[in-house]
């Protein structure tokens, strides 16, 4: 059914985060969760990251901004003060999405590593995420649908 405003969002292009340490947050989305950089490095004040190809020629993106970096007056605030994390930021989580099959192969990587994760299932929808947090405190999740945890109710 077509959208009474004549358009319909497709995708989701780019989440953009604004980062205090950039060679942490860098390291965690490159090494930890295996992003491909596209651009920037630890020492740059904006990195890109490829998730998937998107929508129509638009590669979705992760973009990790220095906080005092990049200043669009009106657009996008900048300042001294490092950005909120945790439970006190308006960003609850982020979602990548990759197949079922393969979160055996996240846990035991994280395990591997080190690195603390807990595991939820959402039986209405069918998905298995598996939460962790970046170095800033942000939670990411890699979610997983399977037709088989969908609730039978």
């Amino acid at each position: 059914m077509p959208h009474p405003k004549n358009f319909r969002v497709r995708a989701l292009g780019e989440i953009a985060i604004r980062c205090s340490d950039m060679s942490a947050m860098v390291a965690f989305y490159e090494d930890v969760i295996g992003l491909e950089r596209l651009s920037g490095d630890h020492n740059s004040a904006i990195t890109f990251f490829r998730i998937a190809a998107g929508f129509d020629g638009h590669t979705q993106v992760l973009a990790l901004f220095h906080h005092k970096a990049a200043p669009r007056p009106g657009l996008h605030p900048t300042g001294d003060d490092r950005p909120v994390t945790g439970g006190n930021s308006s960003l609850h989580h982020i979602a990548l999405s990759l197949p079922f099959d393969e979160q055996a192969a996240v846990m035991s990587w994280y395990d591997q590593i080190g690195q603390s994760y807990r595991v939820e299932t959402f039986d209405w929808i069918g998905w298995r995420g598996i939460f962790t947090e970046d170095p800033e405190g942000n939670t990411v999740e890699l979610v997983a649908y399977d037709r088989s945890m969908l609730s039978q109710a």
